[in-house]
């Protein structure tokens, strides 16, 4: 597939997928093979990467991706962006708080036959859990 598609495919699983919440889209467009690296002990496949939505849509169920930047390089497709939110349910064990979030990520992702295959998430974790009250800033 072309750097467009590749993009298009990506850009499509979070407007669709996550911020629509037509998790159909998630079958179509993520691999049975699908490994998360980002996330440990994340189950693989299209029913682990609806878990993992299922756990930030349930915690955030107001939860928008904002898709910043998106590049491709043959099956390879990159974006940085943030997501925002409002804590209502469990996350992680602690209980809703009613705070809003923004929380900034960089990920990757590996494509194969128009399906996403791996991926590999950096997001800003301790900054989510600060804006939550679970953790302290250090400065």
């Amino acid at each position: 597939m072309s750097n467009d598609q590749n993009k298009k495919i990506i850009q499509r699983l979070f407007n669709e997928g996550m911020n629509e919440k037509k998790f159909q889209v998630i079958d179509e467009l993520i691999s049975e093979k699908y490994v998360n690296h980002g996330i440990p002990g994340s189950p693989a496949g299209v029913k682990g990467f609806k878990a993992i939505v299922e756990q930030f849509t349930s915690a955030f169920p107001d939860m928008k991706v904002n898709v910043q930047e998106i590049v491709a390089d043959g099956d390879t497709v990159a974006t940085r962006g943030f997501f925002t939110g409002t804590h209502k349910g469990d996350f992680m064990g602690i209980g809703a708080t009613g705070k809003k979030v923004r929380v900034d990520y960089i990920d990757f992702w590996k494509m194969s036959n128009g399906k996403a295959v791996e991926n590999w998430v950096q997001m800003d974790n301790v900054g989510l859990m600060q804006q939550i009250g679970a953790a302290q800033q250090a400065f």
